[in-house]
C-alpha cells in the first residue's frame, strides 16, 4: 500500500468519472501499473460513514465482477456457505480481519463490513477489491472471483500473472 500522489487521483477520478474521497491509500495495482484498489476512510470528508474499506476503481475489474455477478455466481457462492463449514470459517474470518482492520482506523459502531459478509456474498466488486488488496488466502470467494477475472483475459493486465487458479465447475464462467 502507498499513499495515493497527485497523478493517482487524477487516474481514480478518472476510472470513477468523479472525485474519490476518503482515499487513504492505493492498496493495489495492477501489473501494468494503475491503481486498481484504493483503501477509504470510515467515515467520508463530510462524515457520512463509508464501511467499504476497499474499494475497486479500475474498470476492467469494475466490468469483470458485474459480468460475474450477472452470471449467478454470488448466488452459487452463497449456497456453498451453508454446505461447507470449513469455507463459512474462512469466509468469516475474512469479515473479522476486514472488520479489525476497518475499526483500528476509526470504529463506525456497527458489524457491516460489505460484500454480504460474513453470511452470504452480495457484492463480488467489495470481495475482489478485498482479495486484491490483502493478497491470496485471505478471502476465499474474494480469490475465487479474482481467479475467475483471470481466466476472463485480466491475468498479466488488471491482475498479477502469478495469481493462484481455482479448480470449479465452468457453468458460472
Amino acid at each position: 500500500m502507498t499513499a495515493p500522489n497527485d497523478r493517482d487521483l487524477e487516474i481514480i477520478a478518472e476510472q470513477l468519472g468523479r472525485a474519490p474521497r476518503g482515499v487513504l491509500a492505493v492498496a493495489y495495482r495492477t501489473p501494468d501499473g494503475l491503481p486498481a484498489v484504493v483503501k477509504t476512510a470510515p467515515r467520508l470528508p463530510d462524515g457520512t460513514p463509508f464501511p467499504t474499506l476497499y474499494y475497486l476503481t479500475d474498470p476492467r475489474l469494475t466490468a469483470e465482477a458485474s459480468r460475474q455477478e450477472s452470471a449467478g455466481v454470488m448466488r452459487e457462492m452463497t449456497e456453498r456457505l451453508s454446505a461447507d463449514a470449513e469455507l463459512a470459517a474462512s469466509y468469516r474470518a475474512a469479515h473479522e480481519s476486514y472488520l479489525a482492520e476497518r475499526d483500528e482506523i476509526e470504529s463506525l459502531g456497527t458489524e457491516f463490513t460489505g460484500g454480504g459478509m460474513p453470511e452470504r456474498v452480495k457484492c463480488l466488486h467489495v470481495l475482489i477489491a478485498h482479495a486484491l488488496a490483502k493478497g491470496p488466502g485471505v478471502n476465499p470467494f474474494g480469490d475465487e472471483s479474482v481467479a475467475l477475472a483471470a481466466e476472463h483475459g485480466l491475468r498479466g493486465t488488471a491482475i498479477p500473472a502469478d495469481w493462484p487458479t481455482y479448480e470449479r465447475t465452468k457453468e458460472h464462467s
